[in-house]
């Protein structure tokens, strides 16, 4: 006697957010922002209530959350590196434009859902969205034999989710402003960085040089400094390496122990501090990097990237050096406050 192909699956879901959606509905809701860089937001932490609230509302396990955002030429962010590093949470990029439109996103978001229910992956969908493009997917999902439980944010007025996604989804439900509200802040307006400042006598302030790896490993690193009248005429003094590891050792961020051997210079390790950070701003851009603003925490995925750029640069491992470590995070620091007009930076 035969028997079906078809047989029971075990319930499972997976949970689908369009950031973009989320982000500006939340954003005009809660803060009447318009714009994503008016404030931030403690994604890890909404994650974990989404995830959360899911767990409460559906049978089953939840087999993963799926992130669909958008950055420039598909560089992801600071805040989208923090969120690809988190567990079962898989980031899916499309491009944003110059016009900050977001190209792709729709089309992956439909695609996973999709696979996801044909191949029998998930018995349930819950969807954070609420575009009309996603229709397709839905109804595709939905012939599968997957239930789409469709999530929206509480509009500021009328609707803000199509309504023939709404008709079709088998679910719908409206996160209210007091569940979004604990993760989104407005953002700290910085200050405009001046003009540097000339030295009294006439000449311009002298930049501190950043090295090439080649300098560093030869042991020419240049060291020259500001004498203390270009120092006070350039304003107040960039974060001390005393500074960064109070703050380092408050938050529990710091670890590990010197074993007694002879570690890296401390000026070698501030100039590839500095190194790092211009080597950043050229390649993930000033808005990026403004997003560590205020520090001097960095997060501990971004922290991680800074060593291990440091340890190719030297060649060697920083990790038995707290100290040297401390002073890389330092000189890093003392660069971006430079590029932001930004004097001593505080730990909250």
């Amino acid at each position: 006697m035969a028997t079906s192909e078809f047989v029971p699956q075990p319930a499972r879901y997976a949970i689908f957010v369009d950031a973009g959606y989320l982000y500006a509905a939340s954003g005009a809701l809660l803060l009447g922002c318009s714009s994503r860089r008016e404030y931030r937001v403690a994604a890890e932490k909404l994650i974990k209530a989404l995830t959360s609230h899911a767990d409460e509302q559906l049978l089953g396990e939840l087999l993963r959350v799926y992130w669909f955002d958008a950055a420039p030429k598909r560089q992801p962010t600071v805040d989208q590196r923090v969120i690809a590093n988190l567990p079962l949470v898989k980031l899916r990029l499309g491009n944003l434009n110059a016009q900050g439109q977001q190209k792709g996103v729709d089309a992956q978001l439909r695609a996973d859902l999709e696979a996801l229910a044909r191949h029998r992956a998930i018995t349930d969908a819950v969807l954070l969205a609420g575009d009309e493009d996603m229709l397709p997917a839905v109804e595709a999902a939905q012939r599968y034999g997957v239930r789409v439980h469709l999530w929206g944010v509480e509009p500021t007025h009328g609707s803000n989710q199509a309504e023939w996604l709404v008709w079709e989804s088998d679910t719908v439900e409206v996160l209210q402003a007091d569940f979004l509200r604990p993760y989104f802040t407005k953002a700290k307006v910085l200050p405009v960085p001046a003009p540097p400042a000339a030295v009294p006598g006439g000449g311009p302030v002298e930049r501190t040089p950043v090295p090439s790896p080649a300098q560093v490993f030869a042991g020419r690193v240049p060291s020259v400094r500001p004498a203390p009248a270009a120092a006070t005429a350039r304003g107040p003094a960039a974060p001390t390496p005393a500074t960064v590891a109070a703050a380092m050792n408050s938050t529990g961020l710091a670890s590990g122990v010197s074993d007694g051997k002879l570690g890296p210079d401390r000026d070698h390790m501030l100039e590839i501090g500095e190194h790092v950070a211009q080597k950043w701003i050229f390649e993930r851009g000033r808005d990026n990097i403004r997003d560590l603003l205020p520090g001097p925490i960095l997060p501990p995925v971004i922290d991680k990237e800074l060593l291990i750029e440091a340890e190719k640069e030297l060649g060697g491992s920083l990790r038995p050096y707290q100290e040297a470590r401390t002073w890389l995070r330092d000189g890093f620091w003392e660069r971006v406050y430079r590029e932001f007009g930004i004097g001593i930076g505080k730990s909250d």
